[in-house]
């Protein structure tokens, strides 16, 4: 048959156009066996670890018979790992991290799995040698000795998955790594690793083995270059969790993001800083993101944002010049381009401003890609300070979201938010009118700018 690698839609005939998604010539064909393949049952040697999902497989059971009680999270000792997995890592789950080439995913990974000395880990890796992984281990551990001097963590090189599946049913792992799947190929699928078939067998045995044996397994895969996880979409629905490992290699800053989990929240963030000696958890983003000194630079705000469940204070720059072309450019780093050309509209329409003949540059600092919508006063503040050429005195942030008619729409967690800023010694904060409801006043000790509209907030910044 055949199948789209771009969303998993599967005909069983060619087809230049895809139904689902829309993309052209993204149809492969793909042997379908009729057959399950001959290590798929029966084959993982898993003894008396079979958990209790394993064994309620196949069977009707009533709703009141099911007992409701949580596995017990497996601890990474990574509070970053922890929080964007929703707490720990789930018994018999299966996670897939995906990431650039050279961010830092076998980094991170073999990283943490150095820091579990209680768990017997396998690590199985189809591109580097066990040699390579020793320097990297003695890299990441240096100058500290190695947790248990590294007895319960097993290295296995090797690319056949029949062959994994004899070493795994000999070592009895408590943990398993598999670094890459594009790598790992099956002798039941006559093609290369790596292809659509290939990909999805692969990972639909081990997912087998984690559910029967209530293993964690923790895939690592590649990205095409339009920066999506290579494979077919299907890798993406076979799989529990899906982390996303983003950021420029030209900064030091690495983000650790969720797309998908079963087990727990997707807007959650894992920061972290790339060292010599590995990646450093960053567990006050706000200091790093903010620059040192801004003091007489226009085009320069702070906006309290939000992700997950996580404020941080960012840094947004906005340069304005006059168009050297007929047609002015927009350009966004780090925020939604449409949304930009949204907030110039609304500050042309609302507030007078006349930047149709102007060159819009924003960037949001330090390569951070935020979604917040309480972002949109800070843009609007920046781009605004940049065409008078006028600074915003130190001290100052914001949070709020505009619309369209130029109102200061209520943002969530406002009390996070100015925390946050009162911590990092801002002296004032503007905030939506609408939030000052409900709120105790008393127990900050920032000063509150409440505003409705777009203009109060430029009135107060601006004067």
């Amino acid at each position: 048959m055949y199948v789209c690698s771009n969303c998993g839609q599967e005909s069983a005939k060619w087809i230049g156009k895809c139904p689902a998604c829309g993309q052209w010539n993204t149809f492969k064909e793909i042997k379908a066996s009729p057959q399950p393949l001959s290590f798929r049952r029966g084959a993982f040697g898993t003894g008396d670890s079979i958990s209790s999902r394993g064994r309620d497989a196949g069977k009707v059971l009533r709703l009141r018979d099911i007992s409701a009680h949580d596995d017990p999270r497996i601890d990474m000792h990574d509070e970053e790992l922890n929080r964007v997995l929703g707490g720990g890592l789930v018994p018999g789950s299966i996670v897939l991290l995906g990431g650039e080439p050279g961010i830092g995913k076998s980094t991170l990974t073999l990283q943490t799995m150095l820091h579990l000395p209680e768990k017997k880990v396998l690590y199985i890796s189809g591109e580097e040698s066990a040699h390579q992984l020793k320097m990297r281990a003695e890299r990441l551990t240096s100058p500290l000795p190695l947790e248990g001097d590294g007895e319960g963590f097993l290295i296995l090189t090797e690319n056949s998955l029949e062959a994994i599946f004899e070493h795994i049913k000999e070592v009895q792992p408590e943990l398993v790594v598999v670094d890459s799947i594009q790598t790992i190929a099956t002798e039941d699928v006559d093609s290369s690793a790596g292809s659509i078939s290939q990909v999805r067998e692969c990972a639909s045995a081990l997912l087998r083995y984690a559910k029967t044996s209530g293993v964690p397994v923790i895939l690592i895969g590649h990205i095409t270059k339009e920066g999506t996880l290579a494979g077919p979409k299907i890798l993406e629905h076979i799989v529990d969790t899906v982390i996303q490992f983003e950021g420029d290699q030209h900064y030091m800053y690495r983000i650790l993001r969720s797309i998908k989990n079963r087990f727990g929240s997707t807007s959650e963030l894992g920061i972290y800083e790339m060292q010599q000696t590995g990646l450093r958890q960053v567990s006050n983003p706000s200091e790093l993101l903010l620059t040192e000194d801004h003091d007489g630079l226009s085009g320069v705000a702070i906006s309290s944002a939000i992700e997950g469940v996580r404020p941080f204070l960012v840094e947004t720059q906005a340069l304005v010049s006059s168009a050297a072309y007929g047609t002015p450019q927009r350009s966004a780093t780090g925020f939604d381009q449409r949304r930009l050309n949204m907030l110039l509209a609304v500050l042309e329409k609302r507030v007078g401003f006349k930047l149709m003949q102007k060159d819009v540059f924003l960037n949001i600092a330090g390569g951070l890609r935020v979604t917040d919508m309480a972002m949109d006063l800070s843009v609007i503040a920046a781009v605004l300070s940049s065409n008078v050429d006028t600074p915003i005195e130190s001290g100052w942030c914001m949070a709020g979201e505009v619309g369209l008619s130029g109102e200061v729409r209520p943002v969530a967690r406002i009390e996070q938010r100015i925390s946050e800023a009162e911590k990092l010694g801002f002296s004032h904060i503007i905030i939506p009118k609408y939030n000052l409801s409900g709120l105790n006043r008393k127990k900050f000790n920032i000063e509150l700018v409440p505003v409705r509209k777009v203009e109060e907030a430029l009135r107060a910044l601006f004067g």
